[in-house]
């Protein structure tokens, strides 16, 4: 059985251990989204990582309402993650972009428009703007002759991915986001194509993965799906047959990796007591199948064991463990993440976690 720092192929990627970083909004781009140079130490510092999937990376101006996110629609964004890119290269990383449309949790405060979705909804809760918290708008239904656009979107923002030196893109379907809103019924009140059924909710996901595949190369190409619980208002009342579809979609299609996001009872980001999916999922997918979501070394060996995983994915270890491989490695204590720095612009909590060699090398 291979453990988590045997190498793992993921398509066109070639990861060197299957301790992977998972994507984590930490809010360090400037007010126009563009990547900052604190970006490229942050992201090169984790670089031992088997793969690194970045944060969020809006897709549009449209899709993106989260303050100080970085986007990927710009000459001046792809320009400047750039340098990103190079740093983890440098270091013999591997990193993929994050695609991201947030539909109805963007808020018009950010964006200058009302927020989109499959349906005339809105998530519960206040979003954040650069003006403090603010209601959650009802969204704006997409008419059907708007999802090309989307879709194009989506496609033109990995193109700019690989132009601005990405290793792939993953398309973010998970979360309560766009993709997550129009797979669930709770969110999609849909009457068309795009609703109702299970294999109309799937529909958008699976056109716009092809289309991705298509531009950038399946091999390139992955999805995050977060299939069990809810999220941000977003969930669904059978599970199971939807995300059945979605797997055997997505494994058609042939994509490089599909990463599950599983909440637990006792989740840190997430609770819930709706079972998880990988199980029934890796039946029907039969390419990499990572999971993500609380793990511990010894659970994450368990699952890499039983056959059920072939890499995991690490979000709040990486925070606070840039060198978190040679900590797993080494069975090392792990650093705990300062959680009131998450989000801020500041290099405190984002930049100033010591490695441990810098540790070992002070004592």
């Amino acid at each position: 059985m291979p453990t988590l720092f045997d190498p793992l192929t993921l398509g066109a990627i070639k990861a060197p251990n299957r301790v992977f970083m998972a994507p984590m909004t930490r809010g360090r781009a400037t007010r126009d989204h563009v990547p900052t140079p604190m970006m490229v130490r942050y992201y090169s510092q984790r670089a031992s990582s088997g793969l690194i999937i970045s944060e969020a990376i809006g897709i549009s101006r449209q899709g993106l309402g989260w303050p100080y996110a970085p986007g990927l629609w710009t000459n001046q964004q792809i320009e400047a993650w750039k340098p990103v890119t190079r740093a983890v290269h440098e270091k013999g990383g591997r990193i993929v972009a994050q695609l991201w449309h947030m539909g109805r949790m963007t808020h018009s405060a950010l964006t200058g428009q009302q927020p989109v979705s499959c349906s005339a909804t809105a998530t519960p809760g206040d979003a954040y703007t650069y003006d403090g918290r603010q209601p959650y708008e009802i969204a704006r239904p997409l008419l059907i002759e708007e999802i090309p656009g989307v879709i194009a979107d989506h496609v033109q923002a990995a193109r700019n991915a690989i132009a601005s030196g990405f290793d792939g893109v993953q398309i973010h379907a998970a979360n309560g986001q766009l993709i997550d809103q129009f797979l669930r019924n709770n969110s999609n009140m849909r009457t068309d194509e795009y609703g109702g059924s299970v294999e109309n909710r799937v529909r958008l996901l699976k056109e716009l993965t092809q289309e991705v595949a298509h531009a950038i190369g399946a091999d390139r190409t992955s999805v995050r799906l977060s299939p069990n619980g809810e999220t941000y208002g977003v969930d669904d009342s059978d599970p199971a047959p939807l995300f059945m579809a979605a797997a055997k979609a997505l494994d058609a299609i042939g994509i490089a990796f599909l990463e599950l996001k599983e909440a637990s009872p006792h989740g840190t980001f997430v609770s819930t007591d709706v079972p998880r999916q990988s199980p029934m999922m890796r039946r029907y997918f039969r390419g990499p199948l990572i999971l993500n979501s609380d793990y511990d070394m010894a659970r994450a060996q368990a699952d890499l064991d039983s056959g059920l995983a072939d890499a995991i994915s690490f979000g709040r270890p990486f925070i606070a463990n840039p060198d978190l491989v040679e900590r797993l490695r080494d069975n090392a204590p792990l650093s705990e993440p300062q959680i009131a720095t998450f989000y801020t612009q500041e290099a405190d909590g984002y930049t100033d976690y010591s490695a441990l060699a810098n540790s070992k090398a002070v004592a």
